[in-house]
């Protein structure tokens, strides 16, 4: 599946425009993070993208969430290390064991996507561009700041050999890179 053909599909599953522009962002991580650590750029960045294709169909069922679209991805015939890391996104460890780089990473880009989206939001201009790491650092302490954000998921980078300061600096790289997409430009 081509990048064209996986925002196809999100955009014919899932509705809400923020939605799509969340999973645009944790795709964008996720292409950064494939860059930093050494991974398929392409698949890690269609993880990102697709991770919460079945949201529309579960947010009232979140215990089916990330299953149900891992299914709906396996029958369209995409690469079983994508499809395992969306159902992994979603539940517990211990249901779900995260077993590659690929799946905690997805994990930690997923929630800390959320923390630099909103930290774009109270600045001035409501860009990315005005966003810095310290920014991120920042908010990251401030428990009540994007409540939301999973600090304990975003900090398992460091499973995968990435400090937090360091995952920061990727992950907002990335989405600046990606900022006139996620509409924070």
């Amino acid at each position: 599946m081509t990048r064209e053909e996986a925002l196809k599909l999100v955009r014919d599953k899932v509705q809400e425009p923020e939605l799509v522009r969340h999973m645009q962002a944790v795709a964008a991580i996720m292409e950064g993070l494939a860059v930093r650590l050494g991974g398929d750029a392409e698949r890690w960045y269609l993880a990102g993208l697709l991770h919460d294709i079945d949201y529309g169909q579960t947010k009232n069922e979140p215990e089916r969430h990330s299953i149900v679209g891992a299914e709906m991805l396996a029958a369209l015939g995409l690469d079983q290390e994508i499809v395992y890391a969306v159902k992994a996104h979603g539940l517990h460890e211990e249901t779900v064991p995260r077993r590659s780089i690929m799946d905690r990473a997805l994990c930690a880009a997923d929630g800390l996507s959320g923390l630099i989206t909103a930290a774009a939001y109270v600045m001035p201009s409501h860009t990315l561009a005005e966003v810095q790491v310290k920014t991120i650092r920042k908010k990251f302490k401030d428990k009540a700041f994007a409540r939301g954000a999973d600090r304990e998921e975003i900090r398992t980078c460091e499973t995968f050999g990435l400090p937090l300061e360091e995952f920061f600096a990727v992950a907002l790289e990335a989405m600046q890179r990606h900022a006139s997409t996620l509409g924070l430009a």
